[in-house]
């Protein structure tokens, strides 16, 4: 690793920055380095500017993708190199975000994904809890055994998104799902373990492989990945009754805006809906 490297990974850490947000930072920088094919701190301005306009055009990269790549190069440049940032904030006009509603998965999609014949136990397992707890794929991966408080019927999220902790639901259909997967596969500390070594979580990458493999085996539409099920599971509790605060602090929303986009995507339907959505998907007879 180079010293440069080095000091962008110390800046990163400094101010506590979740680790999806330092390895996209130091993605970004790299491929500046790449393209121009040689050490970051000796590009001009003018290049920076170059580089994000052919992001832009030649790359053809997704807004949300070109936002985090400018975050990455601004951050680099005015908190590492100590150099003035206009370069990277005038090259691109400040963008946002496009509003997009989730895209969630009906009661019947999800009993056909997780009643899937061949699918491994370990991953619907997985997919239930994503699901029934509206946790993201990075939280799911990083369970540990010690965060399923049975007895409360919570489960605790540790160093979630923002690195808050915080409390979701923990049903007892899904306790019962986990109790299951828990005699086959005995994990000791991490709840879902890497096949590779059991002191180490299962990857994110490799949990959402296996949620694309199992939507094409189900002939399901693609919503965008497994973080569909954490959409879905807050729209069906929009369904059920569940009120707008409550959500938020499930899902663990800094913003009620952030919660208040499921209220236009769920169904007008007046049907009451349990707290236990895994009533829609009873773990089937062996």
């Amino acid at each position: 690793m180079t010293p440069l490297r080095q000091r962008l990974i110390d800046e990163l850490d400094l101010r506590g920055l979740a680790t999806s947000t330092k390895s996209n930072y130091v993605h970004w920088v790299y491929e500046l380095a790449k393209y121009y094919r040689r050490s970051p701190d000796q590009i001009t301005d003018p290049e920076i500017k170059e580089f994000l306009i052919w992001l832009l055009r030649a790359r053809e990269l997704a807004v949300s993708t070109l936002i985090v790549a400018v975050s990455a190069l601004r951050f680099f440049f005015g908190k590492v190199l100590q150099r003035p940032t206009e370069a990277v904030e005038q090259a691109l006009p400040r963008m946002k975000k496009p509003k997009r509603l989730p895209r969630v998965y009906s009661a019947a999609e999800l009993e056909r994904l997780f009643a899937l014949p061949g699918l491994d136990r370990k991953h619907r397992a997985i997919f239930l809890t994503a699901y029934a707890a509206g946790l993201r794929v990075s939280e799911v991966c990083h369970l540990r055994i010690a965060d399923l408080l049975s007895d409360r019927c919570q489960i605790r999220v540790v160093q979630g998104k923002g690195r808050k902790d915080r409390y979701t639901i923990f049903s007892p259909s899904l306790q019962e799902e986990l109790r299951a997967y828990w005699r086959l596969y005995r994990p000791v500390d991490w709840l879902f373990p890497s096949p590779r070594c059991i002191y180490r979580p299962l990857t994110t990458n490799a949990v959402k492989t296996a949620f694309r493999h199992a939507v094409q085996s189900a002939q399901l539409p693609d919503h965008g990945g497994i973080h569909s099920l954490r959409h879905s599971f807050a729209t069906h509790m929009l369904e059920g009754g569940v009120d707008v605060l409550t959500l938020q602090k499930l899902l663990g929303h800094s913003s009620l805006s952030s919660t208040t986009i499921y209220v236009y995507v769920r169904q007008e339907r007046l049907t009451a809906m349990s707290l236990d959505l895994l009533n829609l998907a009873r773990r089937p007879k062996a």
